[in-house]
């Protein structure tokens, strides 16, 4: 127990060294500093294996690869696996401002040459002599950081072995973000959300649950069961209400028996046995599910600084798929200007609430919006806290152009004055995309003429290009004048990489 307060507290001392060291590390481009970029899923690893080339989403965060457009900044990316020499070139010759030979100095790039189903981050912490190489490119450990996709005890632990702080919310705080804690934050603040109940932890809870809504709503059609950490939507179910289930003498029973018949798991490979034996371990919520004619899935992302000052960073509309309709598979940016203030608007109160608690770094806030005769209304469906599918797209956009976004107008607007969009996807995968290498995709963009140009700032931009051989999947970043503009070059970009795929290559 001593050892264990001794370690809270020396993180506590880390994250108070990083807020005192801030303002010299972020607001002055020319400060001598050093990013470490730990990639890791660190979540469930089961649920994560329905992701198809799950270890290649540790190539999003390369974007942050763009931070060597700062002429005096270091960065360290640790990945399971070595990446693809042609993939690094692509986002170093995208830097702007910077030569590629000035931003590859800088660089430090370390895998643990292990593509086992465990984290990133337990793969490092199970190599000392890894750490100490990453502990070795540290020149000041007051004026540098460490960035992860998501903070868990793992990364706190990483942090500690390294002495340098993490962007990032305190594992002690990730409670806020799981289903439960959504819900009791948005009940809180006396905001709209789906009805529902939270903290449930056994088959009986569910039953339980699932009548109660039946009989506040006997028109209910659909409920969804979400478990506490799950991932882009892979921890979700939908059960359809059987017919007169509220005429069963014992309708809790009846739901329990009969549960598995009903439910519809969103995650590929994962039975109903293994989601409800996870569900139990790792509670949940079941709530109503939202219809509505016109309905849309808006999200808005937030950052709290380690001064506690909260922004707004973006407001996307996500594209959601699968046979359920609950898995992310993109997202439009800005969200639609009918709403785009208002989810920003109740975003803030979250947000400020979030701050209260001590949360640190990005994170964001889903929405289901239903268009009603009387406008748009919104339920707040769940908090992140975490980096997600929308954080990469948009850093890259900021990146390339230098923009802000405006979130009471709803406009990103770069220095020129001109306004960007953009449509991006985790999820371009076709069969016959297997086979193409790095080389081969960059080789098809420069050819047809569909790679982001510096000179328009417009086109595409790609992540995840390390799962294209084996899986036929990767991603896209879409930027045009308008939102038609970039779905355009979405369109054109697959019209080109099915008709390369196709070609007779002599």
């Amino acid at each position: 127990m001593q050892k264990e307060t001794h370690s809270d507290a020396h993180y506590q001392l880390l994250q108070q060294r990083f807020a005192a060291h801030y303002e010299a590390i972020f607001l002055d481009d020319l400060a001598e500093k050093t990013i470490v970029v730990i990639p890791s899923l660190t979540l469930d690893q089961e649920i994560l294996r329905a992701l198809r080339g799950v270890q290649y989403y540790e190539e999003r965060l390369l974007c942050l690869l763009m931070l060597l457009r700062m002429p005096r900044t270091r960065v360290v990316f640790v990945s399971s696996m070595p990446i693809d020499p042609c993939i690094i070139d692509y986002y170093l010759h995208l830097l702007p401002g910077i030569t590629g030979f000035h931003a590859r100095e800088r660089l430090t790039l370390l895998s643990c040459y292990d593509a086992s189903k465990i984290s990133l981050t337990e793969k490092i912490l199970q190599r000392p002599r890894l750490i100490q190489r990453i502990k070795a490119q540290i020149k000041s450990n007051e004026l540098a950081h460490m960035v992860c996709f998501n903070e868990t005890e793992a990364e706190k632990q990483l942090a500690l072995a390294l002495d340098i702080p993490v962007y990032g919310c305190d594992p002690a705080l990730l409670y806020l973000g799981t289903k439960t804690g959504s819900r009791r934050i948005f009940k809180k603040l006396q905001l709209n959300l789906p009805a529902g109940i939270e903290d449930l932890h056994s088959e009986n809870d569910i039953a339980a649950a699932l009548v109660q809504l039946k009989k506040n709503n006997p028109n209910l059609r659909k409920a969804v069961l979400k478990m506490n950490d799950g991932f882009s939507g892979d921890g979700n179910a939908i059960f359809r209400y059987p017919d007169n289930l509220l005429n069963d003498p014992n309708p809790i029973a009846n739901v329990q028996v009969n549960l598995s018949k009903q439910l519809s798991i969103v995650a590929n490979g994962l039975d109903c046995a293994n989601f409800l034996h996870k569900f139990n371990s790792m509670g949940g919520i079941v709530e109503e599910f939202i219809d509505g004619e016109h309905k849309e899935s808006p999200s808005v992302q937030f950052r709290i600084n380690p001064l506690g000052a909260s922004e707004v960073i973006s407001t996307h509309d996500q594209l959601l798929g699968g046979e359920s309709g609950q898995v992310f598979l993109g997202a439009t940016f800005p969200a639609n200007p009918e709403y785009t203030y208002d989810i920003a608007a109740i975003g803030i109160k979250i947000a400020d609430e979030l701050q209260k608690q001590g949360v640190l770094g990005r994170f964001g806030i889903d929405f289901i919006s239903v268009k009603e005769p009387t406008g748009w209304k919104h339920y707040a469906i769940e908090i992140n806290l975490r980096k997600g599918g929308t954080t990469h797209p948009f850093l890259m956009l900021q990146f390339l152009t230098d923009g802000t976004f405006n979130w009471r107008d709803g406009v990103y607007v770069m220095p020129n004055g001109q306004t960007r969009y953009y449509f991006a996807s985790d999820n371009v995968v076709d069969e016959k995309y297997k086979g193409l290498t790095s080389q081969d995709l960059i080789d098809i963009a420069h050819c047809n003429r569909i790679q982001y140009d510096g000179a328009t700032q417009c086109g595409v931009t790609f992540h995840m290009i390390g799962a294209l051989s084996q899986y036929g999947k990767l991603g896209l970043l879409c930027i045009g004048r308008s939102l038609e503009e970039a779905k355009g070059y979405f369109g054109k970009t697959l019209a080109v990489l099915d008709a390369e795929s196709n070609a007779d290559i002599n």
